[in-house]
């Protein structure tokens, strides 16, 4: 492939579909020329439960973007969820053995604040600098070349499951396609519908996707803190196939099509056609009762979701607002209830800072694809999780061994 440097390409490996977003990077620019979709049907709440399935839907949407971009896809950047990931803060200190602070040193120091104890069937997937602190003065971002006795980093470190990371690494391999690196869905989305100055004054980002909520929350241009929720828009779709008993193929129609968040705001006199179970006639029903089973739901998750803020105490940090985003933020309503449950100002986050296919992607559903792509754009030098032999654990052995000689 011609410039093939310059390709990068972001796979939202998701719960209700797979999404292949080609980008080519020119200078700062970041051009999206091409997009594939397929439904998923291999997972569940964001981890691998069929491997044959996921290869397949992978294969179907990456062939789609391959067409529309008129190029090759080799290696992609992928990005993970699901319940199994946590985030958690750690801090280190180091002394500073000359005059000023060294590329050495920061290094050094994030070492130190990462050697926390990590169970062996968990894998470190983001090392994330908040900010350092030089003697007594903190909030520093870089602190190279800087005179100081005392160095300490804050960091934000996010772990996942060995197992399924290892199965997402494994699909992508047996789609024909190298892993270049795995990032965490919401900071991937936040790359591409967060504004400079929500990471600054702060702000959190609500990543609905088919079988989990992603929650990350940004201050000072750094990420705090991230959580994942294992409800989404699969239980929506439940609800609406129990509630009006018809298949969970047409509650997902029905969704799509007139779902809403808010009863009050559908007129009484509006009907719709609902299929019935097992042959049975279908049914006329007021379009009033999906908003009747959706408002609930939509409340309990950003109850939820509030209820982790508040715990993690980070209320008094949010002072932007709320970013929505993902494919059930597409749901009518949903930046309202939001609003009204987390009592905070609330916009639908669309990806942004692209050009190319711009009218194509500019919808919530995309974000974790785009988000990828300028995800690998910013990280191209940095090989973090680059994994092409067939046992990742060999790799995490490696690994380890190199740090206890560091240690040592």
């Amino acid at each position: 492939m011609q410039g093939q440097e310059k390709i990068i390409v972001g796979l939202d490996i998701g719960t209700t579909k797979i999404c292949a977003v080609v980008g080519e990077i020119s200078g700062d620019e970041i051009n999206i020329i091409g997009i594939g979709t397929h439904p998923s049907i291999g997972l569940r709440k964001g981890v691998v439960v069929n491997i044959e399935s996921t290869v397949e839907s992978i294969k179907k949407a990456v062939e789609e973007a391959e067409l529309m971009a008129g190029c090759e896809i080799s290696s992609v950047y992928a990005g993970i969820a699901g319940g199994h990931i946590t985030g958690f803060n750690s801090r280190g200190i180091v002394a500073i053995k000359g005059s000023e602070i060294t590329k050495q040193d920061v290094e050094r120091v994030i070492d130190a604040a990462r050697a926390v104890a990590i169970p062996m069937d968990r894998e470190v997937i983001h090392v994330l600098p908040q900010e350092f602190i030089v003697d007594d003065e903190d909030g520093i971002q870089n602190p190279v070349g800087m005179a100081g006795v005392r160095l300490e980093a804050k960091i934000h470190i996010v772990t996942g499951a060995v197992t399924s990371a290892h199965n997402i690494v494994k699909c992508a391999n047996r789609s024909g396609l190298d892993v270049c690196d795995i990032a965490l869905e919401s900071l991937a989305s936040s790359e591409a519908v967060l504004t400079g100055e929500e990471k600054e004054l702060g702000v959190a980002l609500i990543d609905l996707g088919g079988g989990t909520s992603d929650l990350a929350i940004f201050s000072r241009g750094n990420i705090r803190h991230t959580f994942v929720l294992g409800i989404g828009g699969n239980n929506l779709t439940n609800d609406l196939a129990i509630g009006l008993r018809t298949p969970h193929a047409e509650a997902e129609k029905i969704k799509k099509k007139y779902g809403t968040c808010i009863a009050r705001d559908v007129h009484g006199e509006e009907t719709i056609e609902v299929p019935g179970m097992g042959g049975r006639n279908p049914r006329k029903l007021p379009i009033q009762i999906l908003g009747e089973i959706l408002e609930p739901r939509m409340e309990e998750t950003f109850a939820l979701i509030k209820r982790e803020i508040y715990r993690a105490g980070m209320e008094n940090i949010i002072s932007s607002g709320v970013v929505v985003t993902g494919g059930s933020a597409l749901l009518n309503g949903v930046a309202d209830v939001a609003e009204s449950v987390l009592q905070l100002p609330t916009r639908l986050g669309k990806p942004r800072g692209i050009s190319g296919l711009v009218d194509v992607v500019n919808n919530p559903m995309y974000a974790t694809g785009v988000g990828l792509v300028i995800y690998g754009a910013r990280n191209q030098s940095i090989k973090k999780f680059r994994i092409r032999d067939a046992n990742i654990f060999n790799s995490i052995m490696n690994r380890m061994k190199r740090w206890f000689k560091d240690v040592i």
